[in-house]
């Protein structure tokens, strides 16, 4: 049976888009240390990253713009991501395994596994290539907007990142509805004439 595991990466940060990847692993050529990408260092994963997409029967990377989540709520991004990472891949599963307490909208039996990224390897290597993905989006968008560290953070809400945004202002890669780019926002207006 071909089973996709599927993950997302970027709900927390405060700027860029949310990532999904959704993976077919191929039995016959299984791939040694998959797991949780949080729980990898960055080298591990850009060697699995590569291991992934060569090795396996089918991948995908899918994504939801910031526009998309001011739009419909990061929740619903993250979903409509991993739909398109699903949707995307060049053989159809006949089962998703999703991280996580939900699963997207599909024509397919699918089953949310909380912690799947750590416990189910099709999963763990979609953490992976989600994970890689967005974080070399991040390192371009940190060329783009100097100043604000995306490269080290990848937009999560770090002190650095947090010290940046109140001294330079969003850029127009953050999440303009989450609530430390609003109070940003905010202060930019009370202090314009």
């Amino acid at each position: 049976m071909l089973i996709a595991g599927v993950d997302e990466a970027g709900r927390g940060p405060l700027a860029g888009p949310v990532y999904a990847a959704a993976v077919i692993l191929d039995p016959a050529w299984p791939i040694a240390g998959l797991g949780d990408s949080k729980t990898l260092s960055p080298r591990r994963r850009e060697v699995l990253d590569c291991e992934i997409r060569e090795r396996s029967l089918a991948w995908s990377v899918a994504w939801a713009s910031v526009t998309e989540i001011e739009r419909i709520n990061i929740l619903q991004a993250s979903l409509l991501a991993m739909q398109r990472a699903i949707l995307a891949l060049s053989v159809r599963p006949m089962r998703v395994l999703v991280d996580g307490n939900r699963c997207p909208d599909l024509d397919i039996q699918s089953q949310a596994i909380v912690g799947g990224d750590g416990r189910v390897a099709v999963i763990g290597a979609a953490s992976i290539l989600a994970k890689v993905a967005r974080d070399r989006l991040m390192e371009q968008l940190d060329q783009e907007c100097p100043g604000y560290g995306f490269a080290r953070h990848k937009g999560y809400p770090t002190a650095m990142h947090l010290a940046a945004l109140n001294r330079l202002g969003p850029s127009p890669h953050h999440r303009q509805t989450f609530a430390p780019v609003r109070r940003a926002l905010d202060s930019d207006s009370e202090e314009s004439p």
